[in-house]
């Protein structure tokens, strides 16, 4: 009996089961970490991608089949910090650290050049050079409108020193021709940090285009998480750093099996043509919850980054597992936010999968899913990098994360299939879910669902921390139906919660504001 494409997939939908995102290895060779990966918008197949120390890779096949490569740079070496980027041109840039034959380590920022995928790197050039000090962990983003590239980085008057007479700071710089000449290094940050390289070094500037030519950029450090922006193409930044949000624990903690981790903050901006353009999205992880409780955490702008909503708690899983190397990307054409991490949910050891959370409303909800195929299992003995990356854009997102499992290195990327992330109302086959209301509320607060099959249901309050405030129902075996739920305001303080709505195992969360 022959079935129809159209009614096959009728019959996966109907009995929730969602299409596999297939996994690729890139690599396991070269020993490979800290993945970087970047989609050409102009034609989504070409794909370029590295990782450390100087491992190049491409796709012409929308990331299906790579070929692998080394990077070569005679005159300013390499060193890893891999960032892609690419021009309205289809031309790719590798931006890295520098180990020079005749220089210091890492004494600059070094931009190298491709301008046919398959073709030949150019040699590079630099920025950011200023005597023996170090310039380290930098990022780079490319304005589509005019191809100018903005690079922000740290700088270490001497790397690891525990001197109070060093300090590190935040540097930018830009290109208007294609990465040939640089614009002079200038400091952005007020306030400088350390140079120990944990918690009070300012770290983690990846920079961002905002409507109209805008940067934006945040760090973490002694203040926490702050952000930055200029209006005028980099000449003029802020006189005072905003204040974004605290991280408690800082920036640098310990995940175990894991040489060593951090939670540095990842900025995007949303300019696309929809809703939500011209929001800002910084995307973190911190220890908050306490050291054995690491979580993902994610905060927006709608007003050029003047003010921020209260962190709101991305993975989705009860409290008391370990999630971490969180990294962000917007689809500039659909404006969709999505996320990639590492997670431990499912285990009470180290094993590991990998998960992403995807928002269409703007970061004011997301669904998680697993993308991994297999857990891994890291030993902290074996360097497993600082970062994971991901891209996106109209509907073609590909992430990229290392594996370290029986002590050997590859990295990886997956084929997302965006129609099965199960996000807006419709995609739900065995529920449909109506607007919270009233919201905001004062008193009593009404969530209404409706079950297209007998279901296991379970409805939680949970507050911005991801803490439960209130249980309504707790594994309930539910007949088809629809169902109002009420919620009544008990002695909790004005802010932002949320429905958290289980059905079958698949997570829903619905915001809510309390006003009284």
């Amino acid at each position: 009996m022959k079935i129809s494409l159209s009614f096959a997939l009728l019959v996966l939908l109907s009995f929730g089961i969602y299409a596999q995102h297939t996994n690729i290895m890139i690599s396991d060779t070269l020993y490979p970490e800290e993945p970087s990966i970047c989609i050409n918008p102009k034609n989504t197949n070409e794909i370029v991608a590295g990782s450390n120390i100087d491992n190049v890779f491409h796709s012409t096949d929308g990331g299906h089949t790579w070929a692998i490569n080394k990077l070569y740079s005679a005159p300013y070496g390499v060193w890893g910090d891999p960032c892609i980027a690419v021009d309205t041109t289809g031309a790719f840039y590798f931006f890295h650290l520098s180990n020079p034959p005749g220089g210091n380590w890492i004494d600059r920022i070094v931009c190298q050049r491709l301008d046919t995928v398959g073709g030949q790197w150019t040699t590079g050039t630099y920025m950011g050079l200023n005597g023996t000090k170090a310039q380290d962990k930098e990022w780079a983003v490319v304005d589509r409108a005019t191809n100018t590239i903005y690079v922000t980085w740290t700088q270490f008057d001497q790397y690891g020193s525990s001197n109070p007479a060093d300090s590190s700071i935040i540097r930018f710089s830009k290109s208007t021709d294609r990465g040939d000449t640089w614009s002079p290094a200038k400091r952005i940050n007020k306030i400088a940090g350390d140079c120990i390289d944990s918690d009070n070094t300012v770290e983690g500037a990846v920079p961002v285009m905002g409507p109209n030519g805008a940067v934006y950029v945040s760090w973490a450090g002694p203040e926490d998480i702050v952000f930055d922006r200029s209006l005028d193409g980099g000449d003029t930044w802020l006189d005072h750093d905003i204040f974004v949000a605290d991280q408690p624990g800082g920036w640098d903690f310990n995940i175990p099996g894991i040489s060593r981790c951090n939670g540095l903050p990842v900025t995007c901006c949303d300019i696309s043509n929809g809703p939500y353009n011209g929001n800002i999205y910084i995307n973190w992880s911190d220890q908050r919850n306490g050291t054995t409780d690491t979580d993902i955490w994610f905060v927006k702008s709608t007003d050029g980054g003047n003010s921020w909503t209260n962190p709101m708690r991305v993975n989705d899983d009860p409290p008391g597992k370990h999630q971490f190397f969180t990294w962000m990307t917007v689809d500039q054409v659909t404006g969709y936010i999505y996320l990639v991490f590492y997670d431990r949910r499912a285990y009470n050891d180290s094993q590991t999968d990998v998960y992403m959370a995807v928002s269409k409303n703007g970061g004011d909800s997301f669904v998680n899913f697993k993308i991994s195929d297999t857990p891994f299992l890291p030993i902290n003995t074996v360097f497993f990098g600082d970062y994971n990356n991901i891209d996106a854009h109209n509907n073609v997102v590909r992430p990229m994360w290392t594996r370290l499992h029986n002590g050997e290195l590859s990295v990886w990327t997956a084929i997302i299939d965006t129609l099965f992330l199960g996000v807006d109302q419709q995609d739900h086959t065995s529920f449909t879910l109506e607007q919270a209301f009233p919201n905001p509320f004062q008193y009593t607060s009404y969530f209404t669902f409706k079950l297209h099959e007998t279901s296991i249901i379970s409805l939680d309050i949970i507050d911005v921390h991801g803490r439960v405030v209130e249980t309504c129902l707790n594994n309930v075996t539910l007949s088809p139906g629809k169902y109002v739920e009420e919620y009544h305001a008990k002695n909790i303080a004005n802010g932002t919660y949320f429905f958290r709505f289980i059905c079958n195992g698949q997570t829903t969360m619905q915001k809510i504001v309390y006003q009284n």
